[in-house]
């Protein structure tokens, strides 16, 4: 059993951003991880997957991108190696394989053993803890595809998915169309197979507006600062879907949009909802051009809202005129598939995640599972959390986001016990040549 100031659970971009700041105020921790730096980045992530915000976003407390391409997008194996040299560089405390099995109070124990953070390599008792495990819980499967017939028909979720040769022969139906729902029916469907994409509430995007990225608009127009104190719902603002946007560094194709236009003209069939699977019968929702025509809607409305921007800003004669993305014609869509007489033999479910601590004994936690939290401080004295959706601003669930959460909790973690706050962290020191 150690005893030590700081327990920090996760050792991806948010816990190593927090390892970074507790590193310089000189403060004791340790950083736990089932696995190994970036693991659900190792273990959870399709082979061809590159990130979907460009490197020079790749922002971590007094480390960034200076590689030859910032314009591009870091595939997962370089995003990997970019953590472990993170780490390297101030030498991140981080135990490997030390899978959680409980997060604890102590009762009547003094506040430097507050916590008990029971692992499979050994008991850590602590003043603080930081949960830094990220938004991806678990896996949400929706319930009406438990009837599925699992003995015929593969039922697998994105985070299993590897590349379009380890699934089982045939066609395959994709249930979701956010990002990974669109990049995985695009690979797919390139590499021959039949594809079916069941189409719910998404967020269309372009790539780029007026030849730049739209991670410069969103940035540029103060759109990624929005604090969650600044939406008329916050409920609704952690709710929203990822961008449909693609990542690539393949020059033929790395300025494409991928949208369902786009799939669709190459012979992915687009279909509503799933309501539920019986046997090897799906049921689907009537519901894709009104899906589909809302999707279409916001996304001009948003670029209504950039050109605007343009206009205000006097940046009209510095920027490109791009067309507008096409609307996406859908016609009848069936209420029914028979997967078999489709000849599909997957069910490929990217239906995003929900949350998952199993491990956490505190009550800090809504029905659904999701942390209580206001800045990433928790109702648990000396508990915090980073990393989270939408934590405090619009971009906390990026990897570029964490910086600021993380700077803020561990101001609240020093303030707490009596220790200066340390100054925000920039860009400073960077990263070797990708």
């Amino acid at each position: 059993m150690t005893t030590i100031d700081t327990v920090v659970v996760g050792a991806g971009h948010a816990g190593l951003a927090v390892s970074r700041l507790l590193t310089d105020a000189g403060r004791e921790h340790v950083v736990l991880d089932r696995g190994r730096i970036a693991n659900r980045w190792r273990t959870e992530r399709w082979d061809s997957l590159h990130l979907l915000t460009p490197s020079w976003m790749t922002r971590l407390p007094g480390w960034s991108y200076t590689g030859s391409d910032p314009d591009g997008y870091l595939s997962v194996g370089s995003f990997v190696g970019y953590l472990e040299a993170y780490a390297a560089s101030f030498g991140a405390p981080v135990v490997d394989g030390a899978t959680v099995h409980e997060v604890a109070a102590v009762p009547g124990a003094s506040p430097a053993r507050r916590y008990r953070v029971v692992t499979s390599r050994g008991t850590w008792h602590a003043r603080h803890v930081v949960i830094a495990t990220g938004p991806h819980g678990t896996p949400n499967v929706p319930t009406g595809l438990g009837g599925l017939d699992t003995s015929r028909v593969d039922l697998l979720t994105s985070n299993n998915y590897r590349n379009p040769a380890r699934l089982a022969a045939g066609g395959v139906l994709v249930v979701g169309a956010s990002a990974s729902g669109l990049q995985i029916a695009d690979e797919l469907s390139r590499a021959g197979r039949d594809v079916t994409i069941a189409v719910g509430r998404h967020t269309r995007m372009p790539r780029r507006h007026r030849g730049l990225d739209i991670f410069w608009w969103l940035e540029s127009t103060g759109r990624l600062a929005r604090t969650i104190d600044d939406v008329p719902d916050p409920l609704a603002a952690r709710g929203e879907t990822s961008l449909q946007l693609v990542g690539r560094n393949d020059p033929e194709r790395a300025t494409q949009d991928l949208d369902l236009g786009r799939l669709q003209a190459r012979g992915v069939r687009l279909v509503g909802r799933v309501e539920a699977i019986e046997g090897r019968t799906a049921r689907l929702r009537d519901d894709l051009a009104g899906t589909v025509g809302a999707a279409d809607a916001a996304l001009h409305r948003f670029l209504d809202s950039l050109d605007r921007f343009v206009d205000r800003a006097g940046l009209g004669h510095h920027l490109w005129d791009a067309p507008r993305p096409r609307p996406v014609a859908v016609g009848p869509a069936p209420e029914r598939l028979d997967l078999r007489a489709e000849g599909i033999g997957t069910v490929l479910v990217a239906a995003g995640y929900r949350p998952h601590h199993p491990w956490l004994r505190l009550p800090i936690t809504d029905a659904d599972g999701t942390i209580r939290q206001r800045r990433g401080v928790t109702p648990a004295e000396g508990v915090y959390v980073v990393g989270q959706r939408f934590q405090h601003r619009r971009d906390s669930g990026y990897i570029d986001g964490a910086r600021h959460d993380a700077h803020a909790i561990v101001g609240h973690l020093l303030a707490s016990s009596g220790s200066a706050t340390p100054e925000p962290v920039g860009a400073g020191r960077r990263e070797p040549a990708a």
